[in-house]
């Protein structure tokens, strides 16, 4: 986090990658390298060494991972739902091919086994040859990683029980786009244990509103708590952005134990305990663009 960003002086040799959202925004990354470009059996998957960013894994375009911001959005998917759980043993990951998701995980001692099913191996394989940073989990004795459509497996393994479910998945298009469907949430639901948390990549509160009730909506008609919370970061459009949190009853500040914060002996690059209660503190264009459908 503390790596040095400058810009080379030579700037003769000037090549950008850019992600384009709805015809009327772009990001723009400038490339060092280009280190892995594929197409898979679900998208095309791109690692390109940048300047200011580090490392980045693209899909479709895409930007999903740098390495100059990741540990924002890993510690918020992760640490929330983990400090708010009383006793977190079995955690689903579901999608998170770069690992970083799974890496936060299973710092927490109390965490038995952590099972990842990430529906492309092209995506695992560039990470652990790539970006380090977040597949240095692949390598843990508590991760088992199933390489599988996220949603058969969820069905055919409705017998398995986990405390928190943890869907990182890419925009609700293209291979991810099942995961954002009332029968998909309905199915996490009966793999929860009675105190079960589902938290899920919440997409733009700026740019995706629809996308956003319609997540609210489905979660609301599975569980009896659900809301959004939300984090800042570099890469993902807008630079504000969400996730959901929905449970059976856990709530994720009046359950909050601040002590398992500080006890824990975790550094973090983002998260503690100031960010955990904010992250909840909705900001009232959000509000009034979910009226009617958030949980209090």
């Amino acid at each position: 986090m503390s790596k040095n960003y400058e810009l080379p002086l030579d700037k003769s040799n000037e090549t950008w990658f850019e992600e384009k959202l709805r015809g009327f925004y772009g990001m723009r990354y400038r490339i060092k390298e280009s280190l892995f470009s594929k197409k898979s059996d679900f998208q095309t998957v791109d690692v390109i060494e940048t300047y200011g960013h580090g490392k980045m894994l693209f899909n479709d375009g895409l930007a999903m991972v740098s390495e100059r911001d990741e540990f924002i959005y890993h510690d918020m998917i992760a640490h929330v739902p983990l400090f708010v759980h009383p006793n977190p043993k079995r955690v689903l990951v579901i999608g998170g091919g770069d690992g970083g998701t799974a890496r936060e995980v299973l710092r927490h001692q109390n965490v038995e086994e952590c099972v990842m099913v990430e529906i492309d191996n092209v995506v695992v394989d560039a990470c652990k040859k790539h970006i380090q940073k977040t597949a240095c989990v692949f390598n843990h004795p508590k991760l088992t990683l199933i390489i599988a459509d996220a949603v058969k497996w969820v069905s055919d393994n409705q017998e398995q029980k986990f405390d928190v479910i943890l869907v990182d998945s890419t925009d609700p298009i293209g291979p991810a786009q099942p995961l954002f469907s009332k029968e998909f949430y309905g199915e996490l639901s009966q793999l929860l244990t009675e105190n079960g948390i589902v938290v899920s990549q919440g997409e733009s509160p700026f740019y995706e509103v629809a996308a956003q009730r319609s997540l609210l909506n489905i979660l609301k008609s599975q569980f009896s708590f659900a809301t959004f919370y939300n984090f800042h970061n570099l890469t993902y459009p807008g630079g504000l952005w969400s996730f959901s949190f929905a449970s059976k009853g856990l709530h994720p500040i009046n359950d909050f134990n601040e002590a398992r914060v500080s006890e824990s002996e975790l550094s973090f690059g983002y998260y503690n305990i100031e960010t955990h209660r904010a992250a909840f503190a909705m900001p009232e264009f959000m509000k009034k663009n979910l009226e009617g459908l958030l949980t209090k």
